[in-house]
């Protein structure tokens, strides 16, 4: 029976329909032309004007303390709840559930808005402190998410040989779990720093004066029209987070060697 070749053609059209534009985009990065509608050479002013720019620096300098002091916070408190989640089973345990896997499943709108009312409910200035409890909100969710990935396939029986030859709690945890979940652990920690950095629709509710991050400053560039740094700024932000989520899929899927 002769095999049909629709799916073939339906999934070619998928993708081409998610990642043309972003070729495009690509493409118009090294573009000469101002305003991109036609080929007017290779160049690569733009991304030569992207070092003259301070405020995208300055913009970036915000986020990216967001993101690296979210993740770390997001990374200690993921893996322990990822823990406690993992070990015991209780009706606590299930309200706990939900409180790790709503912000999931929540509309980025619905929680921007919610935390923009409950930091004016309790008359806290809107600034970078704020954006800060924002992204561990919701990095917490999802680096509990692959922790618990790797804890399916954890042997705890390491651990109890390990107090068997007389290893004291902390020096287990020490020499052994976190050795152990150490892939786990870093895979979603790079995944929470990448969520940081890309995101706008939180940061956008809870952001103050002073307090622009990337995202936010590349929606004001689009409104007063920098097509050609947005193509270059763009491209170098897609490099960077391809690299992370191929780090973290590695890192995610590998496993040891016996």
């Amino acid at each position: 029976m002769k095999r049909s070749h629709f799916p073939l053609i339906v999934t070619v059209v998928v993708l081409a329909f998610f990642y043309l534009p972003i070729l495009v985009l690509v493409v118009n990065s090294f573009n000469a032309s101002r305003f991109g509608g036609t080929w007017e050479g290779f160049s690569l002013r733009w991304y030569s004007r992207l070092l003259r720019e301070g405020e995208i620096w300055q913009a970036l300098e915000n986020s990216l303390l967001i993101a690296l002091s979210a993740t770390g916070l997001a990374t200690v408190l993921g893996t322990t709840a990822a823990m406690a989640l993992h070990r015991y089973r209780s009706r606590l345990q299930n309200a706990h559930y939900a409180l790790i896997f709503t912000p999931l499943v929540v509309p980025e709108v619905l929680t921007g808005i919610s935390l923009l009312l409950l930091f004016v409910a309790i008359g806290m200035d809107l600034g970078l402190f704020t954006i800060f409890i924002a992204h561990v909100t919701f990095c917490i969710s999802y680096v509990t998410m692959v922790v618990l990935g790797r804890l399916q396939d954890f042997d705890f029986a390491v651990i109890e040989a390990a107090q068997d030859l007389g290893a004291g709690w902390w020096t287990t945890t020490r020499r052994v779990l976190l050795p152990l979940l150490a892939p786990g652990i870093v895979a979603g920690a790079l995944l929470a720093f990448t969520l940081s950095m890309d995101d706008f629709v939180i940061s956008f509710f809870v952001a103050g004066p002073g307090s622009t991050t990337l995202p936010i400053r590349i929606y004001s560039m689009i409104k007063h029209g920098s097509p050609p740094l947005i193509n270059a700024l763009s491209t170098i932000l897609l490099v960077v987070t391809f690299s992370v989520l191929l780090v973290s899929q590695r890192l995610i899927g590998g496993k040891e060697k016996p």
